[in-house]
């Protein structure tokens, strides 16, 4: 699958585009917008059902009624696609203040593009699903398509003179099966580990405090409505809800979705993942980077439980940075993840030792030819050079089976370059429309994937080079 973003005036990037391949990664200096364009991605893989809005002919919905059973074409709609999801696109430009917790002033430039190619867009799998009543279960109405078909046919299950149903509940019931069927293929099911996920780990219980205060104040708030509207003061309605003194701000959606996952662990750690069935070895190896693992009571209690020292329990305060920082993705990992996921991971290197760094890398690699596609904005020169040597290392070359058993490395870990794409954030030469003469600004360079040398990025090879320069003259300068 390819899928394309564009970006223009979204925070610092004056303009970006980039391409998700099984494993991307955006490289680049503070500042330069890898986090904007992280975000607003992660927005709208979590929120295209909202902004893709497919319109249902009235006309559609009468001949449900009158005839009992319609098919609905597919195809009809899937020619529609390219248009549904650039309108898609325009409707979420305006959830992007929601997204980033920001004034809406900041966005009022911005643009975000997706697109696919049409051969992406497979509709051959099959679907089933009743819609019932929500009192006594009684089913409504059936919608169905058969493996490899492209109709969807709709049945009425009872008497339409019965039927209490809106014609608009209908026609949104029938647009989202059509959304499902035409796109859920093309967006799979993102998870996201903020920068700030370590925070979210320490200050769960605090966190979790806030939210419950702010739950109380709703409900004193509905409490203040349903009072005797004639004596309800609307001066103290307004303080019931919020202090003078305390305001309660929204983080960005990223941010959130990290303190939500934080409190829903308890859950969370009575599920177990395909990867963990299928693939423990990979949880395996995600412990022996963590060191140790991590464990969740019936109270909701976290703890994290050191390898070799049996009688020890850790609280996340008394734990490492590293262990909280690794904490979420070791929960979905373990409890979540599947084949076809997005994981997206901003600066992944957060708290780790090199060495482990490399390993994250090396496990990053496992995930992408197991299926899951991996997203990470990263500053760190060490798991760039060692997905390098993952690339590498994937050759015919006679001396490189003698290095990937000498060093340790699995024929899993190895990296075919073409499923990889690589971005600089960085001053370039962008055209802007209606310009003729291009003009410097922020944007995404593509960097070179060599399957030998693997990938080139500038800024850490100029970085490192100056500081060697600095000691070879400190070492050799008296000369």
């Amino acid at each position: 699958m390819s899928m394309k973003i564009r970006v223009e005036n979204l925070g610092v990037l004056q303009q970006a585009e980039f391409t998700l391949g099984d494993l991307t990664i955006i490289c680049g200096e503070n500042n330069t917008g890898k986090t904007y364009a992280t975000y607003a991605l992660y927005g709208f893989l979590s929120n295209w059902r909202e902004a893709i809005s497919i319109p249902i002919p009235e006309e559609t919905i009468q001949a449900l009624l009158s005839d009992g059973a319609i098919s609905i074409d597919i195809t009809e709609y899937q020619k529609k696609a390219p248009s549904l999801l650039e309108n898609g696109c325009f409707a979420y430009i305006g959830q992007l203040p929601r997204i980033f917790a920001a004034p809406k002033e900041r966005f009022k430039e911005s643009k975000f593009l997706v697109s696919v190619a049409h051969d992406d867009m497979d509709i051959s799998r099959e679907y089933e699903n009743i819609i019932r009543t929500a009192e006594n279960n009684i089913g409504l109405f059936s919608l169905t398509k058969a493996q490899d078909s492209t109709d969807l046919v709709i049945t009425l299950l009872v008497e339409k003179e019965t039927l209490k149903i809106p014609q608009g509940t209908f026609a949104r019931v029938i647009a989202d099966v059509l959304k499902t069927i035409i796109f859920a293929p093309l967006f799979s099911a993102t998870f996201i580990a903020s920068a700030e996920r370590t925070g979210a780990v320490t200050f769960r219980k605090e966190l979790d405090f806030a939210r419950n205060r702010v739950v109380d104040k709703v409900g004193r708030f509905f409490e203040e409505i349903g009072k005797d509207r004639e004596k309800l003061n609307p001066i103290k309605l307004f303080s019931t809800f919020i202090d003078e003194d305390e305001v309660y701000e929204g983080y960005a959606l990223p941010v959130d979705k990290n303190v939500e996952f934080t409190r829903q662990l308890e859950a969370i750690s009575k599920k177990t993942s395909i990867l963990s069935e299928n693939h423990p070895e990979i949880l395996s190896d995600f412990s022996d980077i963590v060191g140790g693992e991590y464990t969740v009571t019936q109270h909701d209690q976290l703890y994290f439980l050191p390898k070799g020292k049996h009688s020890v329990k850790l609280t996340m305060d008394e734990s490492s940075s590293a262990v909280r920082s690794l904490l979420d993705i070791g929960f979905y990992l373990k409890h979540i993840a599947k084949p076809g996921d997005i994981l997206m991971v901003d600066e992944p290197e957060l708290n780790l030792h090199p060495e482990n760094q490399r390993r994250v890398a090396r496990l990053f690699a496992r995930l992408v030819n197991l299926g899951i596609k991996v997203f990470i904005t990263t500053h760190s020169d060490y798991i760039i050079k060692e997905l390098n040597t993952l690339i590498m290392l994937n050759g015919d070359r006679p001396h490189l089976k003698r290095i990937i058993e000498q060093e340790g490395y699995l024929p899993q870990e190895l990296l075919s370059p073409d499923r990889i794409r690589v971005y600089i954030a960085e001053e370039g030469l962008i055209k802007q429309e209606g310009k003729r003469r291009r003009v410097r600004a922020l944007t995404f360079t593509p960097a070179d994937i060599d399957p030998e040398l693997g990938i080139e990025v500038g800024s850490f090879d100029k970085t490192i080079g100056t500081m060697n320069r600095i000691q070879d003259d400190i070492i050799w300068g008296e000369e």
